[in-house]
């Protein structure tokens, strides 16, 4: 697992096909309003049943997850000044975490599927991003 920061931040955090270990392991820090983690278990496993109790969450930005299904991306990533500071590629079985700054992404190749999550709900491009 890799993290990128900058200014004491974290932009990026980058979870490779193969940083994977048995049981649950979150990726992300408790102090991000998005929260990822990981599952792997033997056949036979039982999580219990649950629900989830309502509870006042207050997120100030989105913050969003990419996993690659198939396929590849480059992201680029940009400060909070919308300088450019970092690129990496992102491979099938990947995923990054982006908390703060901006990024943009490039699809590498055909048929790529990329899943996508972030905190909702979403309103609008205008109130939602800053396009640049």
């Amino acid at each position: 697992m890799q993290i990128i920061k900058k200014d004491n931040k974290i932009f990026s955090i980058i979870y490779r096909n193969n940083d994977w270990k048995e049981g649950l392991n979150f990726i992300t820090p408790n102090e991000l309003s998005i929260q990822v983690g990981s599952w792997w278990y033997q056949k036979g496993k039982i999580l219990d049943s649950h629900l989830h109790n309502e509870f006042q969450r207050i997120a100030n930005r989105t913050m969003e997850m990419t996993y690659v299904k198939s396929g590849s991306m480059k992201v680029t990533l940009f400060d909070e000044e919308q300088n450019f500071f970092d690129e990496f590629v992102l491979y099938e079985g990947d995923l990054a975490v982006f908390a703060y700054g901006g990024h943009g992404y490039e699809i590498l190749e055909n048929n790529t599927k990329i899943i996508e999550s972030k905190n909702g709900p979403f309103t609008d491009v205008d109130k939602d991003k800053k396009k640049f």
